[in-house]
């Protein structure tokens, strides 16, 4: 940020409002910062940082490692950027099917929606095996090579999809990862013709998803549901088990959120 956003022309409370989201945001980039480093970055003297972050911190928006004494963000930012989902009843709306999803697969299920041009979990249930996905909530993901990120952009218009997908950079994770445009485009059909989207270890390592996605009450896909397997433990023969589960998933929670016109009602017709 420009030292200019400090200077003494700034009112003295705009100054400070200034100084707050310029330390939130240079903690959210890292996931531990030191003051030193903080001061430097931000070009602010450390006793100011430490004034704001020990306030932070008192707040309960701030923590401090106790070894390291570095700074990080809490939980609690995420709860309260989770407040402006455009959807703010999906994920207590989605956490009871989601344990079941997990409880009868036995993996890490995933709820996941649009974030700038990537995707972030916003609920998460673990796997009940030592081997099994690893994420975490708020953390978020590529659009073009995860289950979830094809399903918002597969059930999007084609003006939106459009827009969101300018901000892509395709960027090759694994050796199965999709790194064009064109590649993108004709998986987003296949994703629609098929009913639900897949990644087919082109995110992590031996890792497969299959995703569906969820509707608002304008029947607009609003998230994406998914469940994670290691390669090894997922079943060809049973995917289409597996999908009709995640769909059930879906049409119910869809349902509780006020849309009328389940979109996939279409591709369930198809599959029986």
């Amino acid at each position: 940020m420009d030292d200019d956003a400090y200077d003494s022309r700034q009112p003295e409370s705009v100054a400070a409002v200034l100084k707050v989201f310029a330390i939130l945001q240079a903690l959210a980039e890292k996931n531990e910062i030191g003051i030193s480093e903080l001061s430097v970055r931000l070009a602010m003297p450390k006793a100011t940082v430490y004034r704001f972050l020990q306030t932070m911190k008192t707040l309960g928006y701030v923590r401090q490692e106790v070894d390291s004494e570095r700074y990080g963000l809490t939980m609690r930012m995420f709860e309260l950027g989770a407040k402006s989902l455009r959807v703010p009843d999906l994920v207590e709306l989605a956490k009871p099917h989601m344990q079941r999803l997990s409880d009868a697969t036995g993996e890490t299920v995933h709820l996941g929606t649009l974030i700038d041009s990537e995707i972030i979990y916003v609920h998460k249930v673990d796997s009940r095996h030592m081997l099994g996905m690893y994420s975490r909530i708020g953390r978020r993901a590529p659009l073009h090579c995860t289950a979830i990120g094809k399903v918002l952009m597969a059930w999007e218009s084609r003006e939106a999809r459009a827009r969101v997908i300018e901000g892509c950079d395709f960027k090759r994770f694994r050796d199965k990862t999709i790194t064009t445009r064109e590649a993108f485009d004709a998986e987003l059909e296949r994703t629609l013709a098929q009913g639900f989207g897949q990644d087919r270890e082109e995110f992590d390592d031996h890792i497969r998803c299959a995703a569906i996605p969820i509707f608002d009450r304008n029947n607009h896909v609003c998230a994406g549901l998914s469940v994670s397997f290691p390669t090894f433990r997922y079943d060809m023969a049973r995917e289409p088990e597996l999908v009709a589960m995640l769909r059930d998933a879906s049409r119910e929670i869809s349902r509780q959120l006020g849309c009328t016109q389940f979109p996939l009602v279409a591709a369930e017709a198809a599959v029986r």
